[in-house]
């Protein structure tokens, strides 16, 4: 047991100074403290490796959390993907010419998704998320965009938040303030929630002729409604608008080359980043000949675009991701934690706790009770001080064994048991070591 009134004397006062000097303190949103447990979660790491991770003081943690918000997906500091790195730092990987290994990374992600002939390639999600946006629009030459789910922080998103009145900015995700993004791009994307036929055709018939794309997360957590991915595609099509899946998050956890595979249906084009070279900087936008017919009259170009490490990186978790068995394993792990809260919560008592009947892959569970955000940064707490990054969701990776899940497991049951007998002595608040979390956003794709 870890005394969170002592440790991470140095992590914490680090956060507290970054708050002055990086509004607002750290370069991500799921990054922030503030997402788990205010003023006890290490913001910090000295080291990290499999699903261990040691905070600026020297505590270790197994993290059954974000696992590097789901980008390390065969763990912390895989060697082959670093061996593979490390090669090409020590022969320079960064010079007046142009890598070898995009073109081979290209290849690769073709010969994965056969229904794709062309690629282009980013250092991060949402960057690639917007030069599929780039592209479509200059394919298209058309300007409007439809969106199901979270595509970045850029402007072409954000857009989404203006509403009619400056008083409704922010209403369709809460989190995502708008604010600094040009009111003039107001209606320029469209948005509709996942399932929801109704809401795509009214946009396809209000705003059909004007369409570019539809940029959609092909699931999150469930499964479509039958013929629902069909449908986005042909709607798409019937009024000559693009269809991208993007795979930034679901990825290669649920299948390997992307969830779209699993459930046969082809997009036009496909944006990848994350997970694809397990932490190392790498986005990618693969598409059809004529969807990506506009990438060679747009300008669409950056110089870190041109760096070796984040191909080198992506071959080598690419390779490892074809030998073994990631999306079984992950689901085995995830299987498991999701038994373990459903068995905590019974034996304990906890109604409040719904565990999602959704993917292994990405468990979760949520707390129907007045002080859901006092409970479950409560839970975030006693973890802490079991030696567990944790919260009430995890992206499993292939670096969690079955005897770190175990000992996960048991302290799952210490802490649901503490949390029930806090409820019932009514001293859930008094127990808190800092203040309530205050979590992000909500998605349109659930």
């Amino acid at each position: 047991m870890k005394d969170q009134t002592s440790i991470s004397s140095r992590t914490q006062k680090l956060y507290e100074h970054a708050q002055e000097r990086i509004p607002p303190g750290t370069q991500l949103l799921s990054k922030r403290p503030s997402q788990f447990a205010p003023e006890q979660w290490p913001a910090y790491f000295s080291k990290a490796h499999g699903c261990e991770v040691w905070d600026l003081d020297g505590n270790h943690y197994y993290d059954m959390s974000i696992s590097g918000i789901g980008a390390c997906l065969l763990g912390f500091c895989d060697p082959d993907v670093n061996a593979a790195v490390i090669r090409r730092i020590n022969q320079g990987h960064w010079c007046s010419q142009n890598p070898p290994e995009e073109v081979e990374l290209a290849d690769k992600l073709c010969e994965i998704h056969p229904w794709a002939q062309q690629a282009r390639f980013t250092r991060a999600g949402g960057e690639a998320c917007t030069v599929a946006t780039r592209i479509a629009r200059a394919t298209t030459d058309r300007s409007l965009m439809a969106i199901c789910g979270y595509h970045g922080w850029h402007d072409w998103y954000l857009a989404a938040n203006l509403g009619e009145e400056d008083a409704l900015r922010g209403h369709l995700l809460p989190g995502l303030d708008p604010l600094g993004v040009p009111r003039q791009l107001r209606g320029t994307v469209l948005t509709f929630t996942y399932n929801n036929r109704e809401q795509l055709q009214q946009i396809i018939d209000t705003h059909g002729d004007e369409l570019a794309a539809v940029m959609m997360e092909p699931c999150r957590r469930h499964d479509p409604e039958p013929g629902f991915l069909e449908f986005v595609r042909d709607s798409a099509h019937s009024c000559g608008a693009l269809l991208i899946f993007d795979e930034v998050t679901i990825g290669w956890r649920l299948h390997f080359g992307g969830a779209h595979l699993k459930f046969g249906v082809d997009p036009d084009m496909a944006v990848f980043a994350k997970a694809i070279a397990n932490g190392y900087p790498m986005g990618a936008v693969i598409g059809t000949q004529e969807a990506m017919a506009g990438a060679k009259s747009s300008f669409i170009s950056s110089t870190a675009w041109t760096e070796s490490i984040g191909p080198v990186a992506a071959l080598a978790t690419i390779e490892k991701m074809e030998k073994v068995d990631v999306p079984t394993h992950v689901a085995k792990i995830g299987a498991r934690v999701q038994q373990y809260w459903r068995d905590a919560a019974e034996k304990h008592h906890l109604s409040y706790v719904e565990v999602e009947d959704g993917y292994p892959c990405l468990p979760h569970f949520t707390i129907d009770h007045e002080l859901n955000q006092e409970l479950l940064t409560l839970y975030t707490q006693m973890m802490l001080e079991r030696g567990f990054l944790a919260t009430n969701m995890i992206y499993p990776t292939m670096a969690i064994t079955e005897d770190i899940i175990a000992r996960y497991g048991q302290a799952i049951d210490e802490v649901f048991g503490q949390i029930a007998a806090a409820i019932d002595s009514g001293t859930v608040v008094e127990q808190l070591k800092g203040p309530p979390r205050w979590p992000g956003f909500t998605r349109l794709v659930k």
